[in-house]
């Protein structure tokens, strides 16, 4: 009994860290190219970005996992899903393909969809929905040093 409770948070926590873990292969891949970039103001760190990462997936499996067991969830689980699918693809656009420009616009779409997720989640858990606000900020900050990269490398 107490493991059906739980038994959604863990299957959510694994599919949005296995999301990520997918997005950081074409992050490795892509590495060494990215460290002979010229970087925008206010790039943090490389160490930042995977606990920054970690700590947002983590939270977007627990948002996933509390409006899964409420009801009207189908279309907040798909956008979940989806805007899944756009996060790891960035990262092969960015890194893997250096198709930064185009990135940067994959990235608007990735924007939008997690607006599109927080908004699908809050109407069925405020919680759920709040929690996912970090993640729209990191994706906004990502777009503005996304941008950066491409302009500063052309």
């Amino acid at each position: 009994m107490i493991v059906n409770k739980y038994l959604s948070y863990l299957a959510f926590l694994l599919i949005s860290l296995a999301s990520g873990g997918i997005g950081s292969l074409f992050t490795m891949a892509g590495l060494q190219a990215y460290e002979q970039l010229n970087r925008p103001p206010l790039t943090p760190p490389s160490i930042l970005f995977p606990i920054v990462w970690t700590i947002l997936f983590l939270l977007m499996g627990v948002g996933a996992a509390r409006v899964w067991k409420r009801p009207g969830r189908d279309r907040a689980i798909l956008v979940y899903g989806v805007q899944l699918l756009f996060n790891v693809l960035w990262s092969a656009w960015f890194f893997l393909l250096q198709w930064r420009l185009f990135a940067f616009f994959w990235l608007l779409a990735l924007i939008l969809l997690v607006a599109l997720m927080i908004r699908s989640f809050i109407r069925i858990d405020v919680l759920a929905g709040a929690i996912q606000i970090p993640y729209l900020l990191w994706c906004a900050f990502a777009a503005y040093l996304n941008f950066g990269f491409w302009f500063l490398n052309r």
